[in-house]
C-alpha cells in the first residue's frame, strides 16, 4: 500500500534525511515542480559527491531551469547544528535513518523544529516486537542488518507521540533465513514499517469520536478514486468518511485540506473512536528474508 503524499504545487520544501540521499531527494524534486526546493542530507562526502555529480542530469531530464536540490554534509543525529530555520520545511522524509542513530527522541523533536505548522514526517524504519536486549544492540552484525538499533514499538509511539499523533501506513514482517542472525535474536519479531506524523500543537493522545466527518473530492491528480491517509484509513471520492478528531484535524490543517470536504465539530463528545486499539499494530502474515543491504 502507497498513502498519497501528493506535495506537489502545495509542498515547496521537502527535506530528505539520508546515508544515501541521492534517490530520494531527486524523487521529492520531481514531485515539488520546478518552484520547489529540496535539501538533502548526507554524512557521507563520497555519497554527497555522487549526489552532486548527477543534479544537472536530473535537472535535465525534469526539464526545470535550474537544479532544485541542495545537498548538505551533516550528521542527521545533530540536526541543531546546522543553520536551518525553525518551520521551515513542509515535509522530511526519512528513509531507514532513524534505526541507525542512538539518540531517535533528538531525530524526532529536531525534525518537529524544523517542520512548519501542518507540515509532515514521513518515514520507514525498523521496529521489533518487544525490547532488543542490550548484547544484541552491540552486535555488529544486526547492526549492518539494521535490526541492533529497532526500536521495540510501543517504545516507538511514546516517543513519537511527543511530535504528535504517529500513523502507521503499511508494514511488513521480515522473515529471517540467515540461521546465524536467526540464532542471535531468538524470539524478537522484527518489522519493516512506514509511518507519517504531521505537526499540529494539542493533538489527543488517542483518537476521539466527536461525530465528525470528511468528504473526499477526488482532486489528487494520482489519486481520484480513493485518497490512502494510513493503513486504516482508505477515503473513497464523494463518500462521507467518519473520522476521529485528530484524523479530522490532519486533514484540514495541512496541506491536504483543500481536497477534502468537512462536517461536524468538537461541541459533542461520543468517547473513543471505534477500532482505537493498543495491540501490536503490525501484520504478522507475510514474512520476508532480511538478506543484507536495503533494511527497509
Amino acid at each position: 500500500m502507497a498513502a498519497a503524499i501528493e506535495p506537489r504545487r502545495v509542498c515547496r520544501r521537502p527535506f530528505g534525511l539520508s546515508y544515501a540521499a541521492m534517490p530520494d531527494c531527486s524523487s521529492m524534486a520531481q514531485l515539488a515542480g520546478p518552484q520547489g526546493h529540496v535539501v538533502g542530507i548526507d554524512a557521507t562526502p563520497e555519497q554527497l559527491a555522487i549526489a552532486r555529480a548527477h543534479e544537472n542530469w536530473h535537472r535535465d531530464r525534469f526539464g526545470y531551469p535550474k537544479s532544485t536540490v541542495t545537498f548538505v554534509e551533516g550528521d542527521v543525529s545533530r540536526l541543531d547544528e546546522l543553520s536551518f530555520d525553525n518551520d521551515s520545511f513542509d515535509l522530511i522524509v526519512s528513509n531507514c535513518v532513524i534505526n541507525l542513530i542512538p539518540d531517535k527522541a533528538a531525530v524526532f523533536a529536531a525534525a518537529y523544529r524544523l517542520l512548519k505548522k501542518g507540515g509532515e514526517l514521513y518515514f520507514s524504519d525498523i521496529y521489533s516486537d518487544r525490547r532488543v536486549p542490550a548484547v544484541l544492540r552491540a552486535n555488529p552484525i544486526l547492526h549492518g542488518e539494521c535490526l541492533a538499533g529497532a526500536l521495540y514499538w510501543g517504545d516507538f509511539l511514546n516517543l513519537a507521540k511527543s511530535a504528535g499523533d504517529p500513523r502507521l501506513v503499511s508494514d511488513r514482517s521480515l522473515g529471517i533465513n540467515d540461521l546465524e542472525i536467526a540464532e542471535l535474536v531468538g524470539p524478537v519479531e522484527f518489522y519493516s514499517a512506514t509511518y507519517r506524523l504531521f505537526k499540529l500543537d494539542g493533538l489527543e493522545s488517542a483518537c476521539e469520536d466527536y461525530g465528525q466527518a470528511v468528504r473526499y473530492r477526488g482532486t489528487v491528480p494520482e489519486a481520484v478514486h480513493n485518497f490512502v491517509l494510513d493503513k486504516h484509513h482508505d477515503i473513497d471520492a464523494g463518500r462521507l468518511f467518519p473520522v476521529c478528531g485528530n484524523t479530522y484535524r490532519m486533514l484540514q490543517e495541512s496541506r491536504l485540506a483543500p481536497h477534502f470536504e468537512f462536517f461536524g465539530d468538537t461541541n459533542r463528545h461520543y468517547g473513543i473512536f471505534k477500532g482505537c486499539g493498543t495491540d501490536l499494530p503490525f501484520s504478522r502474515e507475510a514474512q520476508r528474508a532480511v538478506a543484507g543491504g536495503s533494511c527497509c
